[in-house]
């Protein structure tokens, strides 16, 4: 992308700047152009009335650059001007800027003046009588360029009127080419387009390229197209946008060359061109390099007929936008771009500039712009034309409109979308249904196995989807957009009645099950009985669907929905998913023998069925939330079962032993079984995942798989583990939290341990042992109140969250990674060695929390309040600590963070350094942390500013600080070490000024030593409580004599003004009362320097 076409004016105060010879062509060609630029409103400067001189003047040069379009008229005695030819020198410069050029040859040959010989040599040379040989080479140079540019040839023109005409027009077509700055409020635009030129490969002119376009209709993928023209066109020769080319049929020659004939008058300008064969675009555009975009191409003959590299100039390129990345692939591009869904935020951002004509949405309107956003699936299409429709309606309308946003939309997007899918095959059209209406989400596998059976080629078929952008694959999920999937209802709401092999419509799908009228080509039914009254099931209602492979009905709560026992119940069924189902059982003749997945949320079941059923496809069972499961049936023949799910079923108080054997169950999810009692054996399960939570009356527990990864076992009455799971080679996640009765966990863990979570458990005790985990990164013991101390942990683990452990007292060693972080969020017990080896971290990518109310002295820049300035230094490495105050502000809807940002005196940039949650301090806490700066800042001073943010934790907003902004608010004091090599070195060695940290341990110290110890290091501390970092500027209080240096400034008063405040309130604290003379003595002193200060501080204002 052209980085200056920024610098562009936004308006033109001339269209076209000529540069001619006045004696040549003033009165004859550049008079007949000025009369037909007035006839079409093209304004064109008037130099009649500017002086000629030997140079070119203020005047002159400034309307060259206000033009958009130059026209350079190269006549025989054109080169014989100086002022010609610094003109020319000046038009050039703003051609690099993004401005256009245009050439005329009038009477002369393009090639005497490329090489500047014959007459226009002659007149080349006069001109250059005199001057140097520098001035020769630049106007040769101008010269050489201007001729390369491909233009109009007097001489081939038998009408100067016509080519006058011609000109008029090529000039009209480049003013409507929008300027790149139009598009500039398209969110998003500017990466795409760094993108295609980054393929495109502009610097390379010893070839011709073409570049794709891919992505589902409604991308933007026309718009980007449009913008790189708008952009690049100046560098080429020609320019040419075709679009509407996917309904050209080009099955016929004279249609292949109708094409040509289109797009060569469009490139060379000029209307009713005719071509008796396909070799004249060859002819006319090999020597010329060309830009030509290809827009929604469709078919390969439109590419094998519009885009041979062979019939274009060397560095040409050929854009292809196109929904159908086969097309591409067939005629052998590469070098395609896929343009993906914007961000949420650049989401949000393009329906708010649509419908509010802002960036953001007006506050009372968040939450419905998130759901429309949710609606559109972050389609740029869709949020423009939905968010258009919404323009300057009330909060009333959108809510409203919301529903019936959800089953139908514009005209405009549905023309735009159904392309696609009318363009499919038949068999593909299909599948297309099926996975809008059934398979959204869905894994590949299962959406081939469901539809094995409809004589659909299913992984051909999702090929061919996906190669026209109408699927996409996320985690191996066949993924389709929320608007296509409305444009698929809307398909099948169109199809006729008798036909139609899908049923969506709520309505419809009541008269057709409670009067018995369906038929054999109905394949699937899906509705929300949210839609209904009430829906009456005739026990024949299923008798004539035998091919009816997929029942999806979906809504709970009071709407009625009546079935009998008696109901035949489809044989063919692979799909059953029906929430809140109102049968006790499902009916007597119920035959699952095809059931692939059977989804039964929320259902009135108290029994599946009776006895053993042949399950030999069934791979899922989801019977979340069916409170009134007391039993599950014997699924010994479900032999290829992966999932069994029986969330929230608090009637249930037994597994089956049958599950022992199911060898292929891989997730096992038993959550809030509030009446589970008795597990089987797992052990041959090939189970990886084991979830088991809320189960509050589950004391024991089985031997586990040995493939096992993920163990979740949350809020049981569990007093210990099994002692298969030391055998468990592979688990990798351990989740214990919330098991009060569990005291202490096995010896031996797996060493495969990743993560491993004890919080809020009874855990008296962690053994030695873990020390051995080399594997594990995340230690969870948050709120484990039996909790003594911490033995020495692996050096891999990153994440240590032990906040609110009320008895926790030591900690030994935490030589752990540089980038951990450490949270001991009002551990108050924390002993002296404990906060040591907190401090004593490098923290490097990480960060310390812990309870404490002072900066330690060896932070030896202090400051009070959210600012620090750190003098000039040869290193640039920084120890941080800041102490927070507790946070009354934040609600449970809320997050707050701790933020640094560093800024280099002398330059205007802020760089952000650390973002860390300090959520719900009940009292003041230390934070520490390391900043890390670029050798050239620390050259200078450098200022830190600390501020906490509050942002909401609802995902669908992305940039919360920009709502609800940084404040100062709790930032007590901070403190930076400048950490030398030294320093570095002698880390380990540091003796204990660590203390000062907190005053929350004194309620639990007894030892009247160590507490006299801290009280002098206190002092110190308080003495020195003014900002070190406003010590360069002369305040200085002299140990000995109690004398005052002069004042630099202002700050100086205020800093030790302040320390004097700070130091009144410490010594009110009991901790000070043996030590109160001493305390009241440099009170008096502190007070000696203020006095002192004030009076220098009013000689300084009297003397200003």
């Amino acid at each position: 992308m052209a980085s200056s076409s920024s610098s562009l004016p936004l308006t033109w105060k001339y269209n076209v700047f000529t540069s001619f010879h006045g004696p040549d062509v003033r009165k004859t060609f550049i008079g007949h152009l000025r009369k037909q630029f007035s006839y079409n409103g093209i304004t064109m400067f008037d130099d009649t009335e500017i002086e000629r001189s030997h140079i070119i003047g203020p005047t002159l040069t400034q309307a060259i650059r206000e033009s958009m379009i130059f026209i350079v008229v190269l006549s025989k005695q054109y080169a014989s001007s100086s002022w010609c030819l610094d003109e020319l020198l000046e038009i050039l410069k703003c051609n690099e800027n993004g401005q256009r050029v245009m050439t005329v040859f009038h009477g002369v040959d393009p090639s005497h003046v490329r090489k500047q010989i014959k007459d226009f040599g002659i007149a080349f040379n006069e001109a250059c009588a005199h001057r140097t040989e520098e001035q020769k080479r630049k106007w040769s140079e101008a010269l050489t360029y201007v001729a390369e540019i491909a233009g109009e040839d007097f001489k081939s023109w038998e009408n100067e009127a016509e080519m006058i005409e011609k000109i008029a027009r090529d000039v009209s077509d480049k003013l409507n080419v929008t300027p790149s700055r139009d598009f500039d409020g398209m969110v998003g635009l500017e990466a795409h387009l760094k993108k295609v030129e980054s393929l495109l490969d502009l610097g390379n002119d010893g070839m011709v390229k073409i570049v794709g376009i891919s992505g589902p209709a409604g991308i933007g993928k026309s718009t980007i197209a449009r913008a790189l023209r708008s952009q690049l066109s100046n560098r080429f020769q020609l320019t040419c946008f075709v679009d509407d080319l996917r309904e050209t049929n080009l099955v016929k020659y004279g249609s292949q060359l109708q094409l040509h004939e289109q797009l060569l008058s469009k490139i060379l300008n000029q209307d009713g061109m005719k071509v008796d064969n396909l070799g004249v675009m060859k002819r006319r555009l090999h020597d010329k390099k060309v830009l030509i975009i290809l827009d929604d191409v469709d078919h390969l003959e439109q590419l094998e007929v519009l885009a041979n590299v062979m019939w274009f100039g060397h560095g040409s390129r050929v854009i292809v936008t196109t929904e159908n990345k086969e097309v591409l692939r067939r005629h052998g591009i590469d070098d395609v771009y896929d343009v993906g869904f914007p961000s949420e935020a650049e989401t949000l951002k393009i329906l708010c500039l649509s419908a509010f004509r802002q960036t953001s949405p007006p506050v009372e309107f968040v939450e419905l712009a998130d759901k429309v956003v949710r609606i559109c699936g972050y389609l740029p299409l869709g949020l423009n034309v939905l968010g258009s429709s919404l323009w300057g309606k009330s909060k009333a309308d959108w809510i409203a409109e919301l529903p019936r946003l959800k089953k139908c939309f514009d005209g405009r997007i549905e023309s735009v979308l159904k392309v696609g899918y009318e363009n499919l095959h038949v068999d593909d059209q299909s599948l297309f249904l099926f996975i809008a209406i059934f398979f959204n989400y869905k894994h590949v596998d299962s959406v081939t196995s469901m539809v094995a059976e409809t004589n659909l080629d299913a992984r051909l078929g999702l090929k061919n989807l996906a190669n026209r952008c109408l699927i996409h694959y996320e985690n191996n999920k066949v993924v389709m957009h929320n608007l296509l999937q409305v444009m698929a209802r809307q398909v099948i709401s169109k199809q006729e009645r008798k036909k139609r092999k899908i049923l969506v419509d709520a309505q419809e799908i009541c008269n057709v099950l409670e009067n018995a009228k369906g038929n054999g080509s109905i394949l699937g039914i899906s509705f929300d009985v949210a839609e209904i009254k009430e829906l009456k099931i005739s026990a024949r209602a299923f008798e004539k669907m035998r091919n009816l492979f997929f029942l999806v009905v979906n809504g709970h709560g009071k709407r009625q929905v009546h079935i009998s026992e008696e109901m035949e119940f489809l044989p063919s069924l692979k799909l059953l998913h029906w929430e809140a189902y109102p049968g006790k059982s499902l009916p007597l003749r119920f035959c699952p023998e095809n059931l692939v997945k059977l989804n039964m949320r929320n259902s009135q079941l108290e029994k599946l069925w009776e006895g053993t059923q042949l399950l030999p496809n069934l791979k899922k069972i989801d019977l979340t939330g069916s409170s009134r499961l007391k039993e599950l049936p014997d699924l010994s023949n479900a032999t290829n079962l992966k999932r069994l799910d029986v969330y929230e079923c608090i009637a249930l108080v037994e597994l089956p032993s049958s599950i022992s054997n199911l060898i292929k169950l891989v997730n096992l999810l038993m959550e809030n079984c509030e009446s589970l009692q008795v597990i089987p054996r797992l052990i041959n399960l090939a189970s990886t995942y084991i979830s088991i939570e809320g189960c509050s009356r589950l004391s024991s527990f089985p031997d586990l798989p040995t493939k096992i990864r993920d163990l979740r076992v949350k809020g049981t009455a569990l007093e210990e583990l099994p002692a298969s799971l030391t055998y468990c080679s592979r688990l990798e996640i351990v989740d214990l939290r919330d098991n009060g009765n569990l005291k202490a966990f096995l010896t031996e863990l797996p060493t495969s341990v990743t993560s491993l979570d004890l919080s809020k458990s009874g855990i008296e005790r962690i053994t030695d042992s873990i020390k051995g985990l080399h594997k594990l990164q995340t230690l969870d013991i948050s709120e484990c109140k039996r909790l003594v101390s911490l033995p020495e942990l692996p050096c891999s683990l990153k994440y240590l969250y032990a906040q609110n452990c009320e008895s926790l007292v030591r900690v030994s060693g935490l030589f752990i990674t540089p980038n951990a972080e450490l949270d001991f969020r009002h551990c108050f017990k924390l002993d002296r060695q404990a906060r040591k080896a907190i401090i004593q971290q490098s923290f490097v990518g990480g960060w310390g929390l812990f309870p404490g109310s002072k900066v330690p002295a060896k932070f030896n820049h202090r400051a009070r309040g959210n600012s620090l300035t750190i003098p000039c230094s040869a290193f640039n490495r920084f120890k941080v600590c800041v102490v927070i105050s507790p946070d009354h502000q934040a609600r449970d809807h809320m997050m707050r963070h701790l933020v640094c940002r560093c800024k280099v005196i002398g330059d205007s940039v802020n760089s952000t350094g650390m973002k860390i949650p300090i959520k719900e301090l009940q009292t003041e806490h230390l934070c520490i942390f390391h900043i890390v700066l670029r050798p050239s800042e620390v050259r200078r001073k450098i200022v830190l500013e600390f501020s906490t943010t509050y942002f909401l934790t609802e995902m669908w907003l992305p940039k919360m600080a920009d709502v609800l902004g940084d404040t100062n608010f709790g930032m007590i004091e901070c403190g930076v070490q400048i950490l030398t090599d030294e320093t570095i070195r002698n880390s380990n060695g540091e003796s204990g000024d660590e203390d000062n940290c907190s005053d929350f341990r004194d309620a639990h110290e007894s030892d009247d030593e160590a507490s006299d110890k801290e009280e002098d290091d206190d002092n110190d501390t308080i003495a020195n409580g003014r900002s070190e970092s406003d010590s360069e500027s002369g305040q200085v209080l002299d140990k000995e004599d109690n004398e005052v240096e002069d004042i630099a400034d202002e700050d100086e008063y205020q800093s030790v003004s302040s320390a004097t405040t700070h130091l009144r309130k410490e010594i009110q604290r009991p901790r000070f009362k043996k030590k109160k003379r001493k305390m009241n003595h440099m009170v008096k002193k502190f007070r000696h320097c203020i006095g002192t200060l004030g009076q220098k501080k009013a000689k300084r204002a009297k003397y200003l």
